[in-house]
């Protein structure tokens, strides 16, 4: 029997201050992600895109924090959904939108692997760890602040009561090359493993990403993957409205795909972050999908030319 994917559209642009991200899950459709994972042998079901309805604006005490009300919505629609999805398929993925969706995916994640009585673990590739609290985060965009409010750290009063929290210590952070002292304080305080670019550069990607899998595996967990556009070098995706130079190239980060699709723990998979308004001909979107690919079971002989 095929295994199965379940794909779901969350259209959220309202963590960031840059429009775009909403078009994101049509971009990838567009790039042909269900039509490339079908021909890999995935049983593909599209849920098509989630919406939420106009929100009254609520207030906070941090003058600089937006759109609140509609990432509570977001979030609260979301932590079913992913519950849902994750529940009746192999591999769900969820398409964003900003990566403040993530603040929905990981606790929805986080109740399916109650259910099951198994561990949740947390890859998460980013060039930010997003661990502001609605308090420290002076830019105001909620996208920063989803693996805080996952992890059940304090700060998240006007969020949606988390249910099941995430534990820091089974969190892998890899790419991560800005970082607000209220973000580096709070990585101090919780022990999260982080290899940002410097470690990456001195020991490659796979050495620590092999270590994280051996503790997933050990444990008999389930594994999150995160991936924000932003955790590759923005030469090769420039679809994106928080670019930081020195991201993962094209190679290392197929080489992280293809080695966590040997290593058969990956039960889950956010796609964040991609702004098609500043892609060039698509190229971010078809690289995600090549990306996707990797993880899915496209092994390196499989791939054709593309050209751009």
């Amino acid at each position: 029997m095929p295994k199965s994917t379940i794909i779901l559209g969350a259209p959220i642009q309202s963590g960031t201050h840059q429009p775009g991200c909403l078009m994101g899950p049509a971009s990838l459709r567009t790039a042909g992600l269900p039509e490339t994972l079908r021909a890999l042998g995935w049983q593909v079901e599209d849920r098509g895109d989630l919406s939420i309805p106009a929100q009254a604006p609520q207030g906070h005490a941090n003058p600089a924090v937006h759109h609140l009300a509609e990432t509570r919505a977001w979030i609260d629609l979301l932590v079913t959904q992913a519950e849902t999805a994750a529940a009746a398929c192999d591999l769900p993925i969820f398409l964003g939108g900003d990566h403040s969706m993530s603040a929905g995916t990981i606790p929805g994640i986080a109740r399916h692997a109650r259910a099951l009585g198994r561990p949740l673990y947390v890859l998460w590739l980013d060039a930010h760890p997003d661990l502001h609290s609605l308090d420290t985060t002076t830019s105001g965009n909620l996208h920063g602040t989803p693996m805080a409010y996952a992890c059940g750290l304090p700060g998240f009063g006007a969020y949606p009561a988390l249910e099941v929290a995430l534990d820091p210590a089974k969190v892998c952070m890899m790419g991560i090359r800005s970082v607000d002292p209220a973000e580096h304080q709070r990585l101090i305080d919780t022990g999260i493993e982080v290899h940002d670019m410097r470690a990456i550069d001195e020991t490659g990607v796979l050495a620590p990403l092999r270590a994280f899998i051996a503790r997933v595996q050990a444990d008999n967990g389930l594994l999150h993957v995160s991936f924000d556009v932003d955790f590759l070098e923005p030469g090769i995706a420039p679809a994106v409205g928080t670019t930081v130079p020195g991201g993962a190239t094209f190679r290392e980060a197929h080489l992280i795909m293809e080695y966590l699709c040997d290593s058969k723990v990956v039960t889950s998979l956010d796609l964040v972050e991609l702004n098609p308004f500043l892609d060039e001909r698509g190229r971010t979107a078809k690289l995600l999908c090549d990306l996707t690919a990797s993880l899915f079971g496209r092994r390196v002989l499989d791939r054709q030319t593309r050209s751009y």
